[in-house]
């Protein structure tokens, strides 16, 4: 019986036997039709093991050691993360020695924010040490409870700029689109703390989609969707796509875009069906949420590649955190990794104020020593903007080391990424610089 040739998908890696595996553990997301056979006695029998997902050595003694009760397939079930989501004290201290800083925190306060991570995260953090980058970047601890001058529970002001629920319009010609107020790992930074995880019901209906949508429709000057919430990623396949084609059918969206953590909280959610649905709808763009380098695990490094192939561009956002990727040599391992992963670094936000989050927030002044840090020092590609969203509705304001140091008569006095100085003939600037005969500026303050 003829059949159809297999795509590299539906094949075992390059030098892996059939049924073997070390570094390599099966998905059961969906075996390909097409890679099954049906014999002439009417036998289907699989062609190949189908499809692999890389599991590093760590997240498999890991699984091993603290849930000895799934197997391989399971743990690389993206669904079975989700329902074994670490959500209180007595889980998490079944895997961490909790400080009594964190032990404070989940037993003796209420927060709105839950505490929320997946099993695959939490094979990532140190088990001892409180001050590890990425177990301060989930748990919980009492600094959350202390607020501090211009911290607001919605700084950005997004609810002012919301013309129906679940979408804000803040930029003439692009929206965002909330999906859900669900993530799969919840950040104890995030700006959307006031609605995420509170469960209001933004994915619980398609109503909130329809009135986004009717919105989108009628403002012909929107030509860029960005999907968010939440996650949009923890939804299903069937939901993504609903709404992917509901927006393609709107004539003036140009571009679809998707703000997302699950390749690095939940890699195993970039399923080869996940990736064969986003490819049918480009121009789509996918915004990634990294913090730290390591976070760029084998696991997430495959999630990246998997959209990637798919012909995704890939851009990276990252908030700058004190303590935990606040130092030049670490932002540098992060963007330089990012690239070798195919993904841009975009954009490294200031922290944004949001309540108690002052533990995390840096200088500004630390922010453009870590630019200064990486302009020149590594290639142009890996160096992100930095940006502070500026409270009460601002927008994104981009932040730059001094590069310009003045002028000498007709030449423009530049700084270099080595702090020397150099001229660059620019007569037509020093022309600029004078006022206009007829008094330009009469009536301007001065």
């Amino acid at each position: 019986m003829k059949h159809e040739p297999l795509s590299m998908d539906d094949l075992e890696p390059p030098g892996q036997p059939e049924g073997s595996g070390e570094g390599f553990e099966r998905e059961d997301d969906s075996v390909p039709k097409r890679a099954l056979r049906q014999s002439r006695h009417g036998k289907i029998t699989r062609l190949r093991n189908p499809v692999y997902f890389r599991c590093s050595p760590r997240s498999t003694a890991f699984r091993r050691r603290f849930f000895q009760e799934a197997t391989a397939s399971q743990w690389n079930d993206w669904t079975w993360q989700l329902h074994h989501r670490i959500t209180d004290i007595q889980s998490l201290s079944r895997i961490l020695v909790l400080s009594e800083d964190e032990r404070k925190a989940l037993s003796g306060f209420e927060k709105q924010l839950p505490l929320a991570i997946t099993p695959y995260y939490a094979g990532l953090l140190d088990g001892e040490n409180a001050d590890h980058p990425l177990r301060r970047a989930v748990v919980p601890v009492t600094a959350e409870y202390f607020l501090s001058p211009g911290e607001a529970e919605d700084p950005l002001g997004e609810e002012h700029d919301s013309p129906v629920p679940g979408l804000v319009h803040r930029y003439p010609d692009r929206v965002l689109f909330l999906m859900t107020d669900f993530c799969s790992t919840y950040c104890r930074y995030c700006t959307r703390s006031r609605r995420v995880g509170d469960h209001t019901g933004l994915s619980l209906s398609r109503r909130s989609w329809e009135q986004g949508l009717h919105y989108i429709q009628n403002t012909p000057t929107v030509r860029d969707v960005l999907l968010s919430g939440g996650d949009p990623l923890t939804l299903s396949d069937g939901s993504i796509e609903w709404l992917l084609a509901r927006l393609r059918k709107i004539p003036h969206v140009e571009i679809i875009r998707i703000g997302t953590k699950a390749p690095v909280v939940l890699p195993q959610r970039i399923t080869p069906s996940l990736t064969r649905m986003l490819k049918k709808y480009h121009p789509l763009w996918i915004s990634v949420h990294v913090t730290h380098p390591e976070e760029l695990t084998p696991e997430t490094t495959q999630a990246f590649e998997r959209l990637a192939d798919a012909g995704i561009p890939l851009g990276s956002q990252t908030v700058l955190l004190g303590g935990i990727n606040d130092e030049v040599d670490v932002m540098k391992r992060l963007v330089q990794g990012l690239l070798k992963c195919r993904v841009r670094p975009y954009y490294l936000y200031q922290c944004d104020p949001i309540l108690g989050s002052s533990h995390f927030r840096t200088p500004v002044q630390k922010g453009l020593e870590i630019i200064q840090g990486l302009r020149g020092h590594t290639t142009g590609y890996a160096v992100p903007a930095y940006v502070i969203d500026a409270p009460g509705g601002g927008g994104k304001i981009p932040l730059l080391p001094e590069s310009v140091v003045g002028r000498d008569g007709n030449d423009l006095l530049l700084r270099n990424y080595e702090g020397k100085i150099y001229r660059y003939p620019d007569p037509a600037g020093q022309a600029c610089d004078r006022p206009e005969s007829g008094g330009m500026d009469q009536g301007r303050e001065s």
